[in-house]
């Protein structure tokens, strides 16, 4: 990232700043999906939202704060369709199945460019640390609501932990070396394991 922050204050958490903010959030969103974090600055984010740079520094405390939430809503996207995955053909799905059926929506798509927020926020911990954080913030909410709701919730969050730990494995591994069969394996593992789990509670 290129440039620095100005003196610019942030809007006002107004029902109108906070659409404008929400627009150009999305409007950034969107072309980090096409064309990802590299070299992103608010010139390039500026172009994509149809507006200025000062304009964004208005809106938003500089560079960082801009792409924290453009990738908020790149992965608030992705988790929207591994949940409809996991739950959209019927109801009396083993949590096994849904854990299983969200792998497919985990590498479409934008992907790339979430993989490459993790892996900015591993390069540079001081500047984007928040990137990995918030996304196990965002990504256990909705391993909880799939969990069997008859369990304790200290259960629910074990299990929804170990099932983003190794699905988040599982990411890395697909992106680095492209081991499908190996994957494919591990993911058959996680299954039998949360079949168990389940099991343990019948």
């Amino acid at each position: 990232m290129t440039e620095e922050r100005a003196g610019y204050r942030r809007s006002a958490k107004s029902p109108r700043g906070e659409a404008r903010r929400r627009e150009l959030v999305d409007r950034v969103a969107d072309e980090l999906g096409i064309n990802g974090l590299v070299d992103f600055s608010l010139r390039r984010a500026a172009r994509a939202a149809g507006t200025t740079h000062k304009v964004l520094l208005y809106h938003f405390d500089g560079p960082e704060d801009l792409l924290a939430q453009a990738v908020a809503q790149l992965r608030e996207r992705r988790i929207t369709r591994a949940l409809a995955a996991a739950t959209g053909e019927t109801g009396d799905r083993s949590l096994a199945d849904r854990a299983r059926s969200m792998w497919p929506t985990l590498i479409g798509e934008e992907s790339w460019v979430l993989d490459q927020a993790i892996g900015l926020a591993m390069y540079d911990a001081a500047r984007y640390a928040d990137l990995a954080r918030e996304a196990s913030k965002q990504y256990l909410p909705a391993l909880l609501s799939i969990c069997p709701p008859a369990w304790p919730e200290r259960r629910k969050i074990e299990v929804a932990q170990l099932i983003l730990a190794t699905l988040r494995g599982f990411l890395i591994e697909w992106r680095t070396s492209g081991d499908s069969a190996g994957i494919e394996a591990g993911l058959t593992a996680l299954v039998r394991a949360l079949e168990r789990e389940e099991a343990a509670s019948d």
